[in-house]
C-alpha cells in the first residue's frame, strides 16, 4: 500500500511573539515521524510524507494515497483542531487511522467528554468553566483543593506545579493566568488526591485495555500532579509501574470504565484514558486522548514497552486495527 503520513512537526509551527512556552508541546519531533514511517515500511508498505496544515492541503491534492496514518494535531487553539486533518480525508473519502473527526472534538473538549462520560456512568471529579474575568469575579467555589486547567489542551499544555490551589485567591490567580496565556475557556476541576492511572486501549471490534500503569512521583506528595514540568523530566521526577499494584477490585473498576468510555465517545484504534484512585477507592475519569503522542517519551509506548512491546509493534497494532475496520475496501 501507498501510505500518507500526516502529522505536526514542532520545527514547522510558527511562534506567535506572545506564545506560551509550551506552545509547541503537543507537536512531534522528526525522530517520532521517522519511527513511524519505519514501521509502516516494515510491514512492506511505501510511506509518502504529507505534513500538516497547508503543507498537508497540498499534499493530499497531489499526492495519491490508499491510506493515511494520521498523528497530525492540527493548527491553532480551537477545540476542534486535532479534527482538522481527518474532515479533510472525510471530504475526500480517504481512509485513515484513527478516531473520526467528531470524537476527536468531543474528547479534546474536557469538560464536553466528562459530561458525555458522566452521563453513561462513570464517576468524574465535579467541574466548573470560566470563560472570562468577569464570570470569574462572581465565582463561588468552595470545594478545595481544585485543580485549574486549560479546557481545550493536550499534552499538560497549561498545567504546572502551581495548578493545585487551597484557596479562592490562588485559585483567581491561575484562573486568570489561564484566561490570558491560553485564550479559551478554563475548567476549574475538584482535585483527587490518589495514584494517577493511564489505561492503554487498542483495538475495535471489540476494543481491549492493553495496559495499565501507574505515575509514582519519586517524592511522595498527596498533591502529585503529572504536571508539564514532571513529564518534561521525567526520566527524574517519577517512576512507571506496569502492571499497577492495585486491588483487584480496582483495576477491575478500571477496565470496565476504560472501554466504557472510549465507546462511549466513539473511538477508533487506539486510545490513552487518565484516572485518579480517589480515598474511596473509587478511579474518577480525567481525560481521554484519542490521539496519543506514539514518541519514545509518549505514555502509552511506556505501557506497551513496560509490557514487552516494541515501538514498531505498538505502530503496527494501532495500524492493524485501522485496517480491519476498513477491510474489505482497504487492500493490505
Amino acid at each position: 500500500m501507498r501510505i500518507g503520513l500526516s502529522y505536526d512537526l514542532k520545527s514547522a509551527v510558527p511562534l506567535a511573539e506572545n506564545s506560551t512556552d509550551d506552545a509547541l508541546e503537543e507537536y512531534d519531533s522528526r525522530e517520532t515521524v521517522g519511527t513511524i514511517a519505519d514501521a509502516l515500511e516494515d510491514g512492506g508498505h511505501s510511506v509518502v510524507m504529507l505534513g500538516g496544515g497547508e503543507e498537508f492541503l497540498t499534499n493530499i491534492l497531489r499526492e495519491r494515497v490508499d491510506f493515511v496514518f494520521n498523528i497530525a494535531e492540527g493548527r491553532g487553539n480551537s477545540r476542534s483542531r486535532e479534527s482538522q486533518v481527518p474532515s479533510v480525508l472525510e471530504m475526500l473519502g480517504i481512509p485513515y487511522s484513527g478516531s473520526d473527526s467528531h470524537c476527536l472534538t468531543a474528547c479534546l473538549d474536557k469538560p464536553w467528554a466528562k459530561k458525555l462520560v458522566a452521563a453513561d456512568g462513570v464517576a468524574t471529579p465535579r467541574w466548573r468553566l470560566i470563560n472570562d474575568e468577569a464570570e470569574l469575579n462572581n465565582l463561588a467555589w468552595e470545594q478545595f483543593p481544585a485543580i485549574v486547567k486549560p479546557a481545550y489542551e493536550g499534552s499538560s499544555k497549561g498545567i504546572r506545579l502551581t495548578s493545585v490551589v487551597d484557596n479562592m485567591v490562588r485559585l483567581q490567580e491561575e484562573v486568570s493566568r489561564l484566561l490570558s496565556d491560553y485564550r479559551q475557556t478554563v475548567m476549574i476541576e475538584e482535585f483527587i488526591s490518589g495514584d494517577e492511572i493511564t489505561v492503554g486501549v487498542i483495538g475495535n471490534s471489540p476494543p481491549k485495555v492493553i495496559g495499565m500503569m501507574r505515575i509514582l512521583p519519586r517524592k511522595r506528595d498527596k498533591r502529585f500532579v503529572y504536571s508539564l514540568e514532571v513529564k518534561r523530566d521525567y526520566l527524574n521526577l517519577v517512576d512507571y509501574e506496569c502492571p499497577p499494584r492495585l486491588g483487584g477490585k480496582v483495576v477491575s473498576v478500571i477496565t470496565a470504565a476504560s472501554l466504557k468510555i472510549f465507546n462511549c465517545l466513539g473511538c477508533r484504534d487506539f486510545a490513552r484514558i487518565d484516572f485518579r484512585v480517589g480515598a474511596d477507592g473509587l478511579p474518577y475519569f480525567l481525560e481521554i486522548n484519542p490521539l496519543p503522542g506514539l514518541g519514545t517519551y509518549s505514555d502509552l509506548v511506556i505501557v506497551t514497552q513496560k509490557l514487552g512491546w516494541t515501538h514498531q509493534g505498538l505502530i503496527q497494532a494501532v495500524f492493524e486495527a485501522a485496517l480491519k475496520r476498513y477491510s474489505p475496501c482497504v487492500a493490505v
